[in-house]
C-alpha cells in the first residue's frame, strides 16, 4: 500500500515510515522540510496522489492554547481535504490518553481539537491515544532545570516505547478503520519524579528534582487521570529495558 506520514521527521513520523517499509509499504514522507506543508496545505495534493491511507504523526511546541487549536486545526482540515480529493480510505491519528479529562493543558486543547475534526472529517479513521513516551520525564525536567534543579509534576504515568508506537501505528494503517482504539500504553505504572531521576542517573548527570504542581502540569493531571482506560493495548517494551539502553 502507499502510505503517507505526516510528521515524518519526528520521532514518531521517523520510527513509522520505517516500520512501513520494513512490512513492505510505500511510504511518502510529509513534513514541512520535505516540502509539503500540512498548515497551508501546500504540497499535500501530490504527496497525498494514490495514497490508500495516512498516518498523521504532526506535532505542536506552541505554549499558547489558542495557536496549539490553530495549528492542529489547520493542519487536520487540510490533511483530510487532500485525503478525500485522493480517495484516502484510512486516516490514523496518533492522540495522547487523557486529553478528554484535562483542561488546562495547552496541548490536549489542540489535540482535542484534532480527534473532533477527524472524528467528523469525510475520511474513514482510526484515533491512536497513546501514554507518555519513556523520555518524557526526561524531557519535562529539561524544560525546568536551572543551576542543577529541576521542577516537575509527580505524575503517575503507564510510559511506552516510542518503537512500540510506531509498530502499532504501521500496523493499523495497513488494516480498516476502528473508530477509537481503546489505547496503547507501557506495561507498568511509574512516578514522573523517580522515572527523572533513574534517567538522569543512567546518563551520568546529577540533577537535583523537586516534585511541584506549578507549571505546565496542574493537579487536575494526578491520580490516574493519564492512565489508560481497560481494554488498552498494552505494549512489550518496559521502562527499565529502555533505561538499560540508556546507560549502554
Amino acid at each position: 500500500m502507499r502510505i503517507v506520514v505526516a510528521g515524518a521527521t519526528g520521532n514518531i513520523g521517523a520510527l513509522t515510515a520505517a516500520a512501513l517499509e520494513r512490512a513492505g509499504h510505500e511510504v511518502v514522507r510529509v513534513s514541512r522540510s520535505l516540502g509539503v506543508d500540512v498548515v497551508t496545505g501546500e504540497g499535500l495534493n501530490d504527496a497525498l496522489a494514490g495514497a490508500g491511507a495516512v498516518v498523521d504523526a504532526t506535532n505542536s511546541t506552541a505554549a499558547d492554547p489558542a495557536e496549539t487549536v490553530a495549528f492542529f486545526g489547520a493542519a487536520t482540515r487540510n490533511l483530510l481535504a487532500a485525503g478525500q480529493r485522493a480517495g484516502v480510505r484510512h486516516h490514523v491519528l496518533l492522540s495522547i490518553v487523557g486529553i478528554d479529562r484535562v483542561e488546562g493543558n495547552a496541548h490536549y486543547a489542540g489535540k482535542r481539537e484534532q480527534e473532533r475534526l477527524v472524528a467528523a472529517g469525510p475520511v474513514p479513521w482510526t484515533i491512536v491515544p497513546a501514554t507518555q513516551f519513556h523520555d518524557f520525564a526526561e524531557m519535562v525536567a529539561g524544560w525546568t532545570e536551572q543551576d542543577g534543579t529541576a521542577t516537575l509534576p509527580p505524575l503517575l504515568v503507564r510510559p511506552v516505547a516510542p518503537g512500540d508506537v510506531a509498530d502499532v501505528l504501521a500496523e493499523i494503517a495497513a488494516g480498516a478503520p476502528q473508530g477509537r482504539h481503546p489505547g496503547l500504553a507501557g506495561p507498568d505504572p511509574q512516578d514522573l519524579v523517580d522515572m527523572a531521576r533513574r534517567t538522569l542517573a543512567a546518563r551520568g548527570r546529577d540533577v537535583r528534582l523537586v516534585p511541584s504542581w506549578d507549571g505546565l502540569f496542574g493537579v487536575e493531571m494526578a491520580g490516574n487521570v493519564l492512565l489508560p482506560a481497560d481494554g488498552a493495548r498494552i505494549a512489550p517494551t518496559s521502562f527499565e529495558t529502555w533505561l538499560a539502553a540508556q546507560r549502554g
